[in-house]
C-alpha cells in the first residue's frame, strides 16, 4: 500500500438497535414530532414565500416559535430540530437545481420514521464486546446495537478518522442506527486481479466471463419450475405464513368501505406482512455484499452492461387503441428484474474495488447475448434456449452455456474499446478521465 493519503472519505454503516418496548415508544415519539415539524415548517414556508422572501434565519426563529407552543414537539431533541431544518431547506436547494421535486407534506402512514443525531461527539460510542457495542441517544441514554463492523473509537478515533453524526431510522423490522463514518485511508495499488466480464441475469443472478457463476443457493421446488418466484428469499414456511396474511389482510380489507379508515387489526396485519417482505431484503442484500466483496477482491478489472432498467421493466400493458400483449407474463419478469436489483450490485462493485485499487467499466448491452464469443458473428436462432447458446455459423459451431457467452462478449466489447463509462469506479486518486488502453484480443 502507499503511503500518500487520500481525501476524506465518508461513508454510512447501519446497525441494529436492542431496545425495550418504553424507548421505542420514545423514539416514536421522536420520529413524529420531526414529522410534524417538517409538515409545518412546509405549510409556514408555503404561507411565507408568497409574501415575502423567506431565508434560514426567519425559518429557524418559526421552529423555536413552534417548539414552545406545541408541547409535544418538545420530545424532539433540539439539534434533530435543527436537521429538519437543514434537511428541509436542502429539499429546496436539491428542487431548484432540479435534482428533485418539490418538498412535500408527510404523511404519517406513508413517510419513513426519521430522527437525526447531527454530531458525532454526542454517540459516545463505545464497544462492548465482540457483537454489541453501546451507543448514546439524546433523550434515550445509552442503548446496545449490533457491533457487525469496526467504527473509529477511543484511542482510534481523531480529527481525520471519526462518526461526524448517526440517523435514527425505523423499518418494518424496527429501529435501527446509521453511522455517518469519516476516514483518511492510503491510495492502494493497482489491482493485480484478472480483468472479467459480467452477464446480469434472472435465472442465473451473475455470470462471469471465465465460467464462474454466482447463484442463491436455494433449493428450487416444481412450483417454481427454476424461475425466479417473488418470494425466493424466504424459505417454505414464511413463504406459507406470508400467503395466510395476505389473504387474512384481503378478507379484513373486505369490510371497509372506499374513503374509510383502515382498522387496527388490518394495520397490525399489515405490519407483518412488512417484515416478512423486510427480512427478505436485508437477505439479498446480505448477499449482495458478500458476492461483490469476493468479486472485487478477485479482479482488478471488472466490465458489466450499461442496462437502461427503467426502460426494461416498462409495462407492456399499451394503451386502449392499441392494447399490449402478455401483459401478465412481462409483469412477472419486471417483478423479478426489479428483485434482483441489478443497479444496487453495480454501485456495490464501484466503491468496493476502488478501495482495492480495482476499476469498473461499462460497455453497450444490446447484442451481448445474441452475439457468438468464439466467432462474434450474429445469426439468428443461436440462442435456442434459455440456458444453451449454440453458434449457427456453419464456420464456428461452438456451443456453450448462454450466460456465460454474454459475459465473454462483454468483455470482447471492452477489450475492443467500446466503453460507455469509463473507469465508473476507478480507484481514488487516479487522473480524472483516464481510459485504460483497451487491447484486441
Amino acid at each position: 500500500m502507499s503511503t500518500n493519503a487520500t481525501p476524506k472519505r465518508h461513508t454510512g454503516h447501519r446497525a441494529r438497535l436492542a431496545l425495550s418496548p418504553e424507548q421505542v415508544s420514545v423514539l416514536d415519539d421522536q420520529a413524529h414530532a420531526a414529522r410534524t415539524l417538517w409538515n409545518l415548517l412546509h405549510a409556514w414556508w408555503t404561507m411565507a414565500s408568497e409574501n415575502r422572501r423567506v431565508d434560514l434565519k426567519d425559518a429557524d426563529a418559526a421552529i423555536k416559535q413552534a417548539r414552545k407552543e406545541i408541547g409535544f414537539l418538545k420530545a424532539l431533541p433540539a439539534q434533530a430540530a435543527q436537521a429538519v431544518l437543514k434537511t428541509y431547506f436542502q429539499a429546496w436547494r436539491n428542487c431548484w437545481d432540479r435534482r428533485a421535486e418539490e418538498p412535500t407534506f408527510k404523511s404519517r402512514l406513508r413517510s419513513q420514521m426519521v430522527v437525526d443525531i447531527p454530531q458525532g461527539r454526542d454517540l459516545h460510542l463505545q464497544r462492548v464486546h465482540r457483537r454489541w457495542g453501546m451507543v448514546n441517544i439524546p433523550k434515550l441514554g445509552r442503548v446496545r446495537f449490533r457491533w457487525t463492523k469496526d467504527l473509529p473509537v477511543g484511542k482510534r478515533a481523531n480529527k481525520e478518522n471519526r462518526v461526524t453524526g448517526a440517523r435514527l431510522v425505523k423499518d418494518a423490522l424496527g429501529w435501527h442506527i446509521s453511522f455517518r463514518v469519516q476516514t483518511l485511508e492510503p491510495v492502494p495499488e493497482s489491482h493485480p486481479g484478472p480483468e472479467v466480464g459480467i452477464d446480469a441475469g434472472i435465472a442465473v443472478p451473475l455470470a462471469l466471463s471465465d465460467g464462474t457463476t454466482y447463484d442463491h443457493h436455494r433449493p428450487r421446488t416444481n412450483e417454481d419450475g427454476g424461475r425466479a418466484d417473488r418470494d425466493k428469499w424466504l424459505n417454505q414456511s414464511e413463504k406459507q405464513k406470508l400467503a395466510s396474511l395476505e389473504k387474512q389482510a384481503a378478507h379484513q380489507r373486505s369490510f371497509r368501505a372506499r374513503g374509510e379508515r383502515i382498522s387496527h387489526r388490518l394495520v397490525r396485519t399489515y405490519d407483518q406482512i412488512k417484515a416478512l417482505r423486510a427480512k427478505a431484503t436485508r437477505r439479498h442484500l446480505d448477499w449482495q455484499h458478500k458476492t461483490t466483496t469476493d468479486i472485487a477482491t478477485r479482479y482488478g478489472t471488472v466490465v458489466v452492461e450499461a442496462l437502461d432498467i427503467t426502460n426494461m421493466v416498462r409495462s407492456a400493458r399499451g394503451t386502449i387503441e392499441q392494447p399490449g400483449k402478455n401483459v401478465a407474463q412481462k409483469a412477472g419478469l419486471n417483478r423479478a428484474i426489479g428483485q434482483e436489483a441489478w443497479g444496487r450490485t453495480v454501485t456495490l462493485l464501484g466503491y468496493k474495488l476502488a478501495q482495492r485499487g480495482g476499476t469498473l467499466y461499462k460497455v453497450p448491452a444490446p447484442g451481448t447475448s445474441q452475439r457468438c464469443s468464439e466467432c462474434l458473428e450474429t445469426i439468428s436462432g443461436s440462442r435456442g434456449s434459455q440456458a444453451v447458446f449454440v453458434c449457427k455459423n456453419p464456420a464456428c459451431g461452438w456451443s456453450g452455456n448462454a450466460d456465460h457467452n454474454a459475459a465473454r462478449n462483454v468483455l470482447h466489447l471492452f477489450r475492443a474499446g467500446h466503453v460507455l463509462v469509463p473507469a465508473a469506479g476507478r480507484a481514488v486518486g487516479r487522473r480524472a478521465g483516464r481510459v485504460k488502453p483497451a487491447t484486441a484480443r
